[in-house]
């Protein structure tokens, strides 16, 4: 498939449909994470009250990672369609699946008013939010793709992947203000509800965004040519066999990066060194923003240098850090200099970008959506399902654990990184 070569400079349009499909999914994984900040308030509320600490945690973790085992089965929907009739349509689709269930929950009655019916209701909106995430993050690196110079590549799928994790930077600076404003017993009062109406209307938002995009260059010529496939998925499991494991694996160290970096790592030091709501909430938001960052430099540096050279250099550097920095936190080292490695680890972990870019680059464009949709999402359902499990044993059996686990997935970035810089790669 032809795509504009010209260059590294963003051109007007480049910039607006960047801009566009970056603030959109920003607002849209705002919708899918927040329940990550108020999961315990949540699951308090919405299961029985006298679930003893193990049953509770077992709930809390379920239904976080129900979410994620969901994410397939609309993911491979989504770029059936997205692959056979347009990359756009499937855009707004994902938009919608979001914007209802966060409404819902932000409105819906609790254990105590409804029993039951509140847990199997939450159960089922999180699957919803699954079902959605899991068409949005392969259909809007699709896009961002197909829309730009492919010397640009990495530089715009940094941009837009820092702007996705900048959704959870949106959820915990509305979690501060929530902490700040309004005291823990009106929080769990009724407080706990306005983040996700929030969420609902960041959503309304994304939809109205989307609008003004159009639909990918490289789409249109497929159409065109008629080279769209019966059944995608088939031609993927037919052509590209050894691009569904590269993707498998690299969306594997994303999953550690997010999963454990951003989301879990806050709770664990707050903890160890027994810190104070907003404090931990701060030091969260700090670690995003320089993931955020590592994901720029990560795709700027996959432009100038390519693939191996740029994933050896951040990935050996994330790999270095782990180590110290759950050796500190271990053995509760000076709580300034763990938080400082906290951030640099942050940063690097920004190795997250190479995901989308060896995903869009190991599938033809006919099936390039449901190439990356089906591995992408098959590796996050088991990676971060289990994720929060293997975290919350490892946290109280052996801290050093999660650490040794974090620089596997940094050697294995590399061996990842150093395969894809040389095998042949699809246009």
């Amino acid at each position: 498939m032809k795509q504009n070569n010209k260059g590294k400079t963003l051109s007007k349009q480049e910039i607006k449909i960047l801009g566009l499909s970056s603030l959109g999914g920003m607002l849209e994984f705002y919708d899918f994470i927040i329940f990550v900040f108020f999961t315990h308030i949540v699951s308090n509320l919405f299961f029985p009250s006298t679930l003893s600490s193990f049953w509770a945690d077992i709930n809390t973790y379920g239904v976080f990672a129900a979410s994620y085992f969901a994410r397939p089965l609309g993911g491979i929907i989504m770029a059936h369609f997205g692959d056979k009739s347009g990359r756009k349509r499937m855009f707004m689709l994902s938009i919608l699946l979001m914007v209802i269930p966060t409404f819902a929950l932000g409105l819906m009655p609790t254990f105590e008013s409804i029993g039951y019916a509140a847990p199997i209701a939450l159960l089922f909106i999180r699957i919803l939010q699954g079902v959605a995430i899991g068409g949005e993050l392969p259909g809007a690196w699709v896009f961002v793709c197909e829309h730009g110079a492919k010397k640009s590549l990495g530089f715009r799928l940094g941009i837009f992947t820092s702007a996705v994790v900048s959704g959870i930077l949106l959820g915990s600076v509305v979690t501060l203000i929530v902490n700040l404003i309004f005291t823990q017993q009106e929080i769990v009062e009724y407080a706990w509800r306005i983040p996700f109406i929030i969420g609902g209307i960041f959503g309304i938002i994304s939809l109205y965004l989307r609008k003004f995009l159009h639909e990918t260059p490289v789409f249109k010529e497929i159409a065109t040519l008629k080279q769209t496939a019966n059944i995608p998925i088939k031609e993927v499991f037919k052509s590209s066999k050894f691009g569904i494991i590269k993707s498998f694996l690299t969306t594997w160290v994303l999953t550690g990066c997010i999963v454990i970096v951003l989301l879990f790592m806050p709770n664990l030091l707050s903890e160890v060194f027994v810190l104070e709501q907003v404090q931990k909430v701060t030091y969260q938001i700090l670690a995003i923003f320089f993931l955020a960052l590592g994901n720029v430099f990560a795709g700027f540096l996959s432009d100038r240098f390519g693939i191996r050279f740029s994933s050896f250099v951040c990935s050996a550097a994330l790999v270095i850090l782990a180590y110290f920095f759950y050796q500190g936190v271990t053995h509760k080292l000076d709580l300034n200099n763990v938080i400082a490695i906290y951030y640099c680890m942050s940063f690097f972990a920004g190795i997250t970008v190479f995901t989308p870019i060896i995903m869009v680059q190991s599938f033809k464009a006919p099936i390039r959506y449901s190439g990356i949709s089906f591995a992408y999402n098959v590796s996050y359902a088991i990676f971060g399902g289990l994720t929060p499990i293997f975290f919350s044993w490892a946290k109280n059996d052996n801290i050093m654990l999660i650490g040794y686990y974090m620089m596997f997935l940094g050697v294995l970035s590399i061996v990842v990184g150093f395969i894809h810089g040389g095998s042949k790669q699809d246009s």
